[in-house]
């Protein structure tokens, strides 16, 4: 195979939804598999629809998830410029040039009376059954329409597709793929404003970009018949990309496409980063935001819809680049498990060492306003690293590592606290003191030899350490957490907790 060459396009028109982001993976993973090239192109040419910020939160997506491209905006290159606002002449150019060469018209249709159409035709559609009875070249003569032009006259240029044919396309995930041209409309090319419409300018620009591999949703496969079409009337079918085109991400119950508005209906995020819009609504949280690692994500979307012909699940970006294979992406929709999202986290929070998680938790820390210590942000952190999913878990979860705990978890005391137990904590207490050396295995023989001697038993005494020390029944490893404590701050969360026990009888 000659060395790839494929892009990531996507239209700045708000923030860069998770679907969008695998996308731009799968054509990342191919291009590094082969040796090839990956681009990012912005496609803007609907103005209309423009959102300041989404460019930018385009670019910031892709490179925390480490999806950086070897040309593109922002980027550079020898083929740019790579946001189609900038390259505004040269689609006028080859658009009229599709009108000379009999594949494309003039059409000067005003608002009004397409309005009028679509009032009287139900269903109306411009194509080979109404254009005849349109205001256009091909009604108007060639003649009639260039004094039209010549005179400033409002235009767009409409695609001529002539019905009676078959449009093969071989797509290398689904195979053959027909479809009629009667079925087909005139699409719009060049609009009256002079800007192109996206299928004027992703052909030309994969064109003269000498894309070879367009790899996109399904929901872009009907665009491709088109795009077919627009290939042979250039001349350049024999430079035509393959096709690829990848299932949807369907919702958490497996019915409809993921959709923006599924992340606040389900509490998950469904964009890669947050994005701040005009309204709560328009406003939505990201994976990075939740605490998701880039790594964990970029795993969890090329498994949703891509699978490695065996069991593994885990891969890092190298091996992801290896196995990666186009046969192997599926045709039917892939269910967006949210919980099989957190699973992923979980593993590569538990696969990093201390150092680097510590660095991860390190901003959520001082955020809070927390000891950002390197020695003791390490040790607490590997204390929570087993028990933790996200990495606000390390600072709300495990908010007890960084300041007093809060409240003690009443049902658990109630259950478990009487007053023979005061004694015990007592004595405990005075003899932690003096205790060396104030280490796990130390303090758990001390502990119980003390346990021995009053006649309880562990199911007595550990659930209430474990409340004294974090609040809940459910925290870390009992003698791990009084070490990585400190026997200053052990002894003054015992005294806190018998004295609230002690206020309760």
């Amino acid at each position: 195979m000659m060395k790839p060459r494929v892009r990531f396009a996507p239209s700045p028109t708000g923030a860069l939804h998770i679907g969008g982001l695998r996308t731009a993976l799968y054509n990342y993973l191919f291009a590094r598999k082969h040796g090839g090239t990956f681009i990012l192109r912005i496609e803007d040419t609907d103005q209309g629809r423009y959102v300041p910020g989404a460019e930018d939160y385009i670019i910031e997506a892709l490179k925390w998830t480490g999806l950086v491209p070897d040309e593109g905006v922002g980027f550079g290159g020898q083929n740019g410029p790579y946001r189609q606002s900038d390259r505004k002449d040269t689609y006028q150019q080859y658009a009229h040039a599709l009108v000379q060469s009999g594949h494309a018209y003039y059409a000067f249709d005003t608002p009004e009376a397409l309005d009028a159409q679509r009032q009287s035709i139900d269903n109306f559609t411009y194509n080979h059954t109404t254009r005849d009875g349109l205001s256009n070249s091909l009604t108007l003569g060639d003649a009639a329409s260039q004094q039209r032009v010549d005179a400033g006259e409002p235009f767009v240029i409409r695609l001529k597709v002539l019905p009676g044919r078959e449009i093969h396309i071989q797509d290398l995930i689904r195979g053959s793929v027909v479809f009629q041209s009667s079925e087909l409309d005139d699409k719009v090319l060049l609009k009256a404003d002079g800007m192109p419409t996206y299928h004027l300018a992703n052909i030309v620009d994969d064109h003269l970009m000498n894309i070879t591999h367009v790899i996109r949703g399904e929901e872009w496969l009907p665009s491709t018949a088109h795009h077919v079409l627009l290939y042979e009337g250039f001349g350049w079918s024999d430079t035509m990309p393959q096709f690829a085109h990848l299932p949807l991400i369907m919702k958490p119950v497996g019915n409809g496409k993921l959709s923006k508005r599924d992340g606040a209906k389900f509490g998950m995020p469904v964009f890669p980063l947050n994005w701040k819009g005009e309204t709560d609504e328009d406003s939505f949280e990201g994976f990075r935001e939740a605490g998701f690692l880039p790594e964990a994500v970029v795993n969890f979307l090329a498994l949703l819809g891509w699978h490695p012909g065996n069991d593994q699940e885990i891969f890092s970006m190298e091996a992801l680049m290896e196995a990666f294979t186009i046969e192997n992406i599926g045709k039917s929709g892939a269910r967006f498990d949210f919980e099989k999202a957190k699973w992923f986290n979980q593993k590569y929070i538990q696969a990093l060492d201390t150092e680097a998680l510590a660095a991860r938790v390190r901003p959520l820390v001082a955020a809070k306003g927390y000891r950002t210590n390197a020695e003791y942000l390490e040790k607490a952190v590997g204390l929570m690293q087993e028990r933790a999913t996200v990495l606000p878990d390390f600072v709300e979860t495990g908010y007890y590592l960084f300041e007093p705990v809060k409240s003690y978890e009443a049902d658990a005391v109630q259950k478990k606290w009487n007053a023979a137990m005061a004694p015990f904590m007592a004595e405990l207490i005075q003899v932690l003191h003096d205790f060396e050396p104030f280490l796990t295995l130390p303090l758990e023989e001390m502990v119980k030899k003390i346990m021995q001697e009053k006649g309880l038993k562990p199911g007595d005494v550990m659930p209430l350490l474990r409340i004294a020390l974090v609040g809940t029944m459910k925290g870390p490893a009992v003698f791990d957490t009084a070490v990585v404590l400190g026997r200053d701050e052990t002894i003054q969360r015992l005294q806190t907790f018998l004295q609230y026990v002690v206020d309760l009888q």
